[in-house]
């Protein structure tokens, strides 16, 4: 018979879940905070803006409530909340063209913005529970590992791509040490035909560690050398085409799952997934789907994975035991034939290099090849 004291230590003494798991795909209710610091003297122009945007953002599919708060201890500063339906309308949303000319008005009147992203919980409100409409909480809380997955990715002029590859592969690397609470983890950079991709890994803001890269001499060097092969013209000397560069550059981390072991050996790579046009994010939730139920595979060559997702591009991040080569299926995420089939009814054979014929035909090997993305470079730590 278990006593009273042994289901109360039961929980201290057992084995910590090493399994990390984040998510946008829990299908709970989403709450965005913006922090806002106005230029003093523009409140008025600033309210005018917001009017003017929230009365567009209301139209937009899953969005539920805007709030608009003023600091009572500091006038120039504002937090706007929104409430959606769950993240991956607020995502389409937020990664579209369509934001990115919705918010320009702000940019004249903002001198700072920090978005901070969360699903809900818990929730104690008589609103709440008079309210009829969908309200789904997060089930339960995710166990994460500390760090903050971003990515961004560009293009640039074809036949350029071994000179562009030379140039992002050769520069000292930052300090990995941003300040006292953030420090760049890991720096990952890989090539697709002429698409760039640029994964980072951060413990702490990375907000403050994207600025902190971005004021290295040796940074602002290797974009300097790039901008004249880049298909889309850019200038990172003016702020605001700066601020719309990024913007649109940003390919967020929808999902990562870390299994349940250690894997210190694991070898790093990167698949591309173009989707057909208005699939991305279905693309994205299918890899996810089959990272979470291979996690806890002891079987399965890949130990970490992190799915990043905007619009029609779908990059997938593995750390694999062995060579990639070894086991393309589960490599791939497609371990079953109906996923498999569903995976290549979401893919746009064309954009990836391959006609519908070698995509039907189900050789994983094969689309491995076509999907695989060339390694530029890999930088840890203090080498990142």
């Amino acid at each position: 018979m278990t006593t009273t004291s042994e289901r109360i230590s039961a929980p201290v003494t057992r084995k910590a879940s090493r399994r990390v798991s984040q998510s946008v795909f829990d299908g709970s209710r989403l709450r965005v905070v913006l922090l806002v610091d106005v230029y003093d003297g523009a409140q008025q122009q600033f309210l005018e803006a917001y009017e003017h945007l929230c009365s567009q953002v209301a139209s937009v599919p899953g969005h539920v409530s805007d709030q608009l708060c003023q600091s009572i201890e500091n006038p120039s500063q504002w937090l706007i909340t929104s409430e959606w339906e769950s993240a991956p309308p607020f995502l389409d949303w937020v990664n579209s063209e369509g934001h990115v000319q919705m918010v320009r008005p702000l940019h004249s009147c903002v001198r700072d913005t920090r978005s901070l992203r969360f699903h809900i919980v818990r929730e104690t409100s008589a609103a709440a529970a008079a309210d009829s409409g969908p309200r789904q909480l997060q089930l339960a809380p995710r166990i994460g590992d500390g760090k903050i997955r971003h990515a961004i990715t560009f293009t640039v002029k074809r036949g350029s791509e071994e000179t562009v590859a030379r140039i992002l592969a050769d520069y000292a690397p930052p300090e990995a040490q941003v300040d006292e609470n953030t420090r760049l983890c890991r720096t990952t950079l890989f090539m697709h035909g002429n698409r760039v991709v640029r994964a980072i890994e951060v413990e702490g803001d990375l907000l403050a560690a994207l600025r902190h890269v971005a004021r290295q001499p040796q940074v602002r060097a290797v974009e300097e050398a790039i901008n004249p092969y880049l298909e889309e013209e850019r200038d990172l000397t003016d702020a605001e085409a700066a601020r719309v560069f990024f913007t649109r550059a940003a390919v967020p981390a929808v999902h990562h799952v870390t299994a349940d072991e250690e894997c210190p050996e694991a070898v790093r790579y990167a698949l591309y997934y173009p989707a057909r046009p208005g699939r991305g994010m279905e693309l994205a939730r299918l890899l996810a789907e089959q990272d979470e139920a291979s996690a806890n595979d002891p079987n399965c060559p890949v130990c970490r994975s992190t799915v990043f997702q905007r619009d029609e591009i779908v990059v997938r991040l593995v750390d694999v035991r062995g060579d990639l080569d070894g086991d393309p299926v589960n490599s791939l995420g497609r371990a079953d034939s109906a996923r498999a089939a569903e995976l290549l009814s979401l893919l746009d054979g064309e954009a990836v290099g391959a006609n519908g014929s070698a995509l039907k035909s189900g050789d994983a090997a094969r689309f491995l090849e076509l999907a695989r993305m060339q390694l530029v470079t890999d930088r840890r730590s203090d080498q990142a």
